[in-house]
């Protein structure tokens, strides 16, 4: 049916459905393995004549599916549009509160200053593992929040972790000699 999540294309690794039923974290390596199954099976070359299509729009609908609950960002993004949420979709998006807005703005663009002037790859690791840090604690905050079905602290946390990634983008932009 045209209204399965992504969720439905991965029985085996999700098998109670987005949270609050399952958890907000996955085994990636698992969903990996059923995803190159699924693939393998759903190939369009493996479907003649008029079974074509149908095999490439569901093709296509495996490899959203895959690439959205493979990275903790879309995922949560994901899932708040499930619940009728798109706001996390603004490039302006905010936290909502004016203060934890500003101080947020502030940490970032402190990153972005130490990430142009860094000089070494020792630096520029260093401010990885910071980051990661940041990541792993915001994901713990959406595993807890979507648990909890607090769509109100998800939503904020998902705003946060977007900086996050973007400031990784930004890092690994560095290493490769890109200017930042």
């Amino acid at each position: 049916s045209i209204s399965r999540t992504h969720y439905d294309f991965f029985p085996e690794t999700l098998p109670s459905g987005p949270p609050p039923n399952g958890p907000f974290s996955l085994d990636l390596r698992q969903l990996r393995r059923e995803f190159l199954q699924l693939q393998a099976q759903a190939h369009p070359d493996r479907h003649a004549g008029s079974a074509k299509p149908a095999a490439e729009a569901l093709s296509s609908r495996i490899n959203e599916a895959y690439k959205t609950l493979q990275s903790p960002l879309l995922r949560a993004q994901y899932l708040l549009s499930l619940r009728g949420d798109t706001n996390h979709e603004d490039d302006a998006a905010k936290l909502g509160d004016e203060d934890e807005d500003q101080e947020l703005l502030l940490e970032v663009l402190d990153l972005r200053e130490q990430i142009e002037e860094a000089e070494s790859e020792e630096e520029i690791a260093a401010l990885r593992t910071q980051n990661g840090v940041r990541m792993d604690e915001s994901i713990k905050v959406l595993e807890e929040a979507f648990s909890k079905d607090d769509l109100d602290t998800a939503r904020k946390e998902a705003v946060r972790l977007r900086y996050w990634v973007n400031v990784e983008d930004t890092l690994h932009a560095w290493e490769k000699g890109e200017a930042v």
